[in-house]
């Protein structure tokens, strides 16, 4: 299959992009190279090619998240103004409704 100006003359429109005159040859040229290396490709025997372990939905997988927390070098507490059980309190942001007369994240 060969690629022509007028096909990437519809592409660009379809892309919305503006591509001068000049330039078609060059992008003809290029694309025709794309599919001609896709069709080597595709002409390359996969039967009885074994799948990559890792690749694709099954990824990689995950490893327990186990182990003693790591201590931190100054308490909790040096790290904000306000804290409640272990955790951070922040304002709540100006854009959001408020929750009542405390102005901190529940």
């Amino acid at each position: 299959m060969a690629i022509g100006p007028d096909d990437v003359r519809h592409i660009a429109a379809l892309a919305r992009l503006a591509v001068p005159e000049s330039q078609l040859p060059g992008l003809v040229a290029q694309l025709n190279g794309i599919l001609s290396h896709m069709d080597a490709l595709a002409q390359v025997k996969t039967k009885g090619v074994i799948a990559t372990e890792g690749v694709g939905d099954a990824a990689m997988p995950l490893r327990s998240d186990i182990g003693p927390p790591i201590p931190l070098a100054r308490p909790i507490e040096a790290f904000a103004p306000q804290t409640r059980d272990g955790f951070l309190l922040v304002p709540r942001l100006a854009t959001h409704e408020s929750a009542g007369d405390d102005e901190s994240i529940e």
